[in-house]
């Protein structure tokens, strides 16, 4: 199979750029032959998944975090979340800093086992998630993402972790970047829609529009939701308190808090959501990165990606 690799060379705190020689000569021996493809900033994995499949490539393989693959998988639809290449397949190679898409699709987290686990021959067809928000400048944007979006504190626990170096590795960057985050945020206050259903306003702490299970380095945010159900798992977490954030938000990484008396799961094909008022500035975790702001609206794609699996 004609292999692409797209390497975010800044992964692992730019360990994968230095030690690129060795780890190549790994997925080689474990995998075969490929061609590898570099990241030049945020947003090229996208563009560089593209021109991949563009010039026939039949695998495309994303080496990062959670982000590249996000990237990645964006880059596998046009802007109207049309499929560029039937039959084309997406593969994952681990090499960042939360591993949240591995952990839901069961990835080996070794790269000789998850470069040999690419050479089986499972696969499926899994849906994807298309967003519509406001960037940073304030203008409307469109991108797709694969795992998990949110909005509330997920985006500026984003902010805090992307500003720091990550070398305390995935789950204890995000931990301590989510103590960081509240101990400044204030919950917050937004309107959303779900499906056709009525319009409603509420105090959030954060609102998980899920794709997959995990996020955040860890957290099983969505432990029912499926990759391939044609629907996400909407878990919100309500007006919670610092108090009530310090006794249960351990459950979280176990997948418990569903049963929280503040904590609520719906399931859906279409969020929309915006500010309780205009003024406010509610972020976006996007798979592990922030891109902007509500409002916003996420529309589930049944079906449009091929994802390589590990046997």
């Amino acid at each position: 199979m004609r292999t692409c690799v797209v390497v975010n060379p800044r992964s692992q705190g730019g360990q994968t750029e230095r030690r690129w020689g060795a780890l190549a000569d790994v997925i080689r021996q474990h995998y075969g032959p490929f061609e590898a493809r570099f990241t030049r900033g945020p947003g090229d994995g996208a563009a560089q998944a593209r021109a991949a499949l563009e010039e026939g490539f039949e695998l495309v393989v994303a080496m990062g975090g959670d982000g590249t693959i996000s990237e990645v998988a964006d880059g596998f639809v046009d802007r109207d979340g049309k499929p560029l290449r039937e039959g084309a397949l997406l593969g994952v190679l681990p090499a960042g800093t939360g591993g949240d898409f591995r952990r839901t699709i069961g990835m080996p987290k070794t790269l000789p086992e998850a470069a040999a686990a690419l050479r089986g021959h499972k696969s499926a067809r899994i849906d994807l998630g298309r967003l519509e928000f406001t960037d940073h400048d304030g203008q409307p944007a469109v991108r797709h993402f694969i795992n998990i979006a949110s909005f509330g504190i997920g985006g500026v626990v984003d902010e805090l972790v992307n500003q720091g170096s990550k070398l305390l590795g995935g789950r204890l960057s995000f931990m301590l970047a989510t103590l960081q985050a509240q101990a400044r945020f204030q919950n917050q206050r937004v309107r959303m829609r779900l499906d056709d259903g009525p319009r409603v306003e509420r105090v959030i702490h954060n609102v998980a529009v899920a794709n997959g299970r995990f996020f955040g380095g860890g957290m099983m945010i969505a432990p029912e939701a499926k990759l391939d159900d044609g629907r996400f798992d909407v878990v919100e977490l309500g007006d919670f308190s610092r108090l009530e954030l310090l006794t249960g938000g351990m459950k979280v990484y176990r997948g418990t808090h569903l049963g929280l008396p503040k904590v609520t799961l719906a399931r859906a094909q279409l969020v929309e959501a915006e500010p309780g008022q205009a003024s406010e500035r509610v972020l976006l975790d996007v798979d592990g990165e922030q891109p902007g702001r509500l409002p916003a609206r996420f529309r589930l794609l049944p079906g449009v990606l091929r994802l390589k699996l590990p046997e």
